[in-house]
């Protein structure tokens, strides 16, 4: 926990890694010291000494992960000056309409070594093939900040990829790289190039495209290739833990070597053979499904299950998860902010804790009812742990998991254990037709079961309200309500009505704010005008365009509990407090007053700024992005030299007007 403490104050706190540093050598000492006379306090200062140590420890290694006590960090150097950049990728990221991306490694800027990620994107060429992972390049440019949301509740790629250690991005097209010859080559290099190989392996076998598709992500952790209708069936299912390749299926893979080594227990030093033996086949996997952090993550928590499998010792569950969770975050500090490591967590704390509970509560004799019980003790204990964080993150929550789960999740480890054999006669040339057809149908039989669930959208609850509080209160209540019921005494029942309240106090709170709140936000959309109008739990989208609004308004309600929704036409004059605002559209149509406060530029008018500042003497102009990218540096320009503050939304995002 404090180490955790420790990265988080580390992360967002400007604290040097060598303060943490010396604070850790100082506490030391006094470690000692307290350790020799343990005992003799009333106080626990060797408790409260090794919590500031451990909390220090937090601060350094996240601080070193940053670069921000690293000399030769490229954060260090002239970021203003275009300089030659020698960059090794690291990770091929999921690519968009317009660029390629990547994570890439900084071997050396100038002359100079240097250290530090960058995020590389090139340009869409389809008659190139993309980098690969060991990739070596030199390029010439400079790194630019990465833009922060334009509109307000959007997501913040700028925050995601600084907690993934990347603070700038390089942008330029293929004719501007140039990539070295006989880079060397890492594991983790090797890894991802496998992988390519054995998924064109199965590209060359006749699986369908969907099928195909869903077989790279359930076993190579791949899901560049699947469609947005089948991923959106297993998220709205409450099943799309499946398409990544993570504890869940890393866990089934264990039980399963679990069980089919388990002969060699029978031979001497039997346990310590098939533990070596189970953790080296694990990272094997790993290997195959090309070392991603997530599978990485994964198989490190389960090879210290294995361990745990291995003392047999339950009691020592929460510490062997614990220790794992403590080995990856000391060489992976940043992995704490990754959605997937706190789900990862969450979950199987959650199973370890509320399984056997409710394995306790009720036990039935008959054996199918009795696994049909200890499938649905696993999926509630596991959804009970990721909840908070999955309305927190995603905003829905469909109610109809425990069908998917009880439908798809028997069957995995027979599709696990299936798709890993069908991968190796895939890579010896010696997979037989009828094994193709008979895997195609298994994962198509999984793909329709999950549609069918999908479907009833009835049980699909979206757009929930849920901000950091709540995630906290969240799994206060939880927590009380679980030890509540194993151990019912009416002071754990006072605290879990005490965190009841609170929950509830802040949603109340939060309603009396929305309610005192009036704004009107100018949003950036390319080839629309989009001005959201915020009246206590009513807001109005004022807007010339009613089918090209993508998602502003949707994060919109959902962050700030709207409740009444209306739509209406752009108008050409809007009283905001004591100030005006015209809109002047393609109909370049003039306003009657003069000395306006705001004046907006909409749809590309074709006009003279300079003679309409002149007439109407605007305190302040905007640009939104229903205009040509042409025009807006046009009235940059005229702005500058009217010494007029000038706003575009594509550069600055969204506006907020005060009242």
């Amino acid at each position: 926990m404090w180490v955790i403490l420790g990265i988080t104050i580390g992360f967002y706190f400007d604290v040097a890694p060598l303060l943490a540093l010396l604070s850790m050598l100082v506490l030391m000492p006094i470690l000692y010291w307290t350790h020799k006379k343990q005992g003799r306090f009333g106080f626990p200062y060797f408790e409260v000494v090794t919590s500031l140590i451990t909390l220090s420890l937090g601060v350094f290694v996240v601080g070193i992960s940053m670069g921000k006590g690293v000399s030769h960090h490229y954060t260090k150097m002239d970021l203003k000056q275009e300089k030659v950049w020698h960059l090794k990728v690291r990770e091929v990221l999921k690519p968009n309409t317009f660029s390629h991306r990547y994570v890439t490694e900084i071997i050396a800027t100038g002359n100079k070594q240097a250290s530090g990620k960058l995020l590389f994107s090139l340009s869409v060429d389809s008659t190139l093939k993309q980098l690969q992972v060991d990739d070596e390049l030199l390029i010439y440019g400079k790194p630019e900040g990465i833009r922060p949301p334009l509109n307000p509740h959007q997501f913040d790629y700028k925050s995601y990829l600084e907690k993934q250690g990347v603070q700038h991005q390089i942008r330029i097209n293929y004719g501007g790289i140039v990539k070295k010859e006989h880079a060397t080559k890492t594991l983790f290099g090797v890894a991802s190039n496998f992988r390519e190989h054995i998924i064109a392996k199965l590209e060359a076998k006749n699986f369908g495209a969907e099928e195909l598709s869903v077989i790279q992500a359930l076993l190579l952790g791949k899901r560049d290739d699947i469609s947005e209708t089948t991923y959106n069936n297993y998220k709205n299912a409450g099943a799309v833990h499946i398409l990544a390749v993570s504890g869940l299926h890393v866990g089934i893979i264990l039980f399963l070597l679990e069980f089919l080594l388990s002969p060699l227990e029978r031979l001497p030093k039997g346990k310590t053979t098939k533990l070596l033996v189970v953790v080296l086949l694990l990272w094997g996997y790993a290997f195959v499904a090309g070392l991603s952090p997530s599978i990485v993550r994964a198989v490190t928590m389960f090879s210290f299950v294995a361990y745990a499998l291995y003392l047999n010792r339950p009691t020592n569950s929460f510490n062997v998860i614990a220790l794992s969770m403590l080995f990856i975050l000391l060489v992976k500090p940043l992995f704490l902010f990754q959605v997937g490591f706190q789900m990862s967590y969450a979950a199987v704390f959650a199973i370890v804790w509320v399984y056997p509970k409710l394995q306790k509560f009720w036990y039935p004799e008959n054996i199918i009812v009795r696994k049909t019980w200890q499938l649905l003790s696993v999926s509630v204990a596991a959804q009970l742990g990721v909840l908070p964080i999955s309305l927190f993150y995603f905003h829905q929550f469909p109610a109809l998991f425990f069908v998917s789960n009880l439908l798809v999740i028997p069957f995995l480890g027979l599709i696990l254990g299936f798709g890993i054999l069908v991968i190796l006669l895939a890579l010896i040339d010696y997979l037989p037709q009828f094994l193709v057809d008979g895997f195609n149908l298994i994962i198509r039989l999984m793909n329709s079961t999950v549609e069918w669930v999908a479907q009833q959208e009835g049980f699909i609850i979206k757009n929930i309200p849920f901000d950091s509080v709540q995630l906290l209160l969240g799994y206060f209540i939880i927590v009380a309500l679980v030890i509540f019921l194993s151990q019912p005494r009416w002071k754990i029942a006072l605290v879990f009505f005490g965190g009841l309240i609170l929950f509830q106090s802040w949603v109340i709170w939060n309603q009396f704010q929305m309610h005192q709140k009036e704004t009107i936000i100018l949003t950036h959309r390319s080839r629309n005008t989009v001005v959201l109008h915020q009246l206590g739990d009513s807001l109005s989208i004022i807007t010339s365009d009613s089918s090209n609004i993508g998602n502003i308004a949707t994060d919109y309600v959902v962050a700030e509990r709207i409740q009444k929704i209306d739509t209406m036409a752009v108008k050409n004059s809007y009283g905001i407090g004591n100030k005006r605002l015209f809109v002047m559209d393609s109909t370049r149509i003039l306003p009657l007053e003069e000395h306006l406060d705001y004046l907006l530029l909409t749809q590309s008018p074709k006009i003279n700024l300079e003679r309409v500042l002149d007439s109407i003497k605007p305190k302040k102009v905007f640009a939104d992005g229903s205009n040509y990218p042409s025009l807006i540096n046009t009235w940059k320009t005229t702005c500058g030299k009217k010494e007029i503050p000038f706003y575009y939304t594509g550069e600055k995002g969204y506006y907020d007007f005060k009242f």
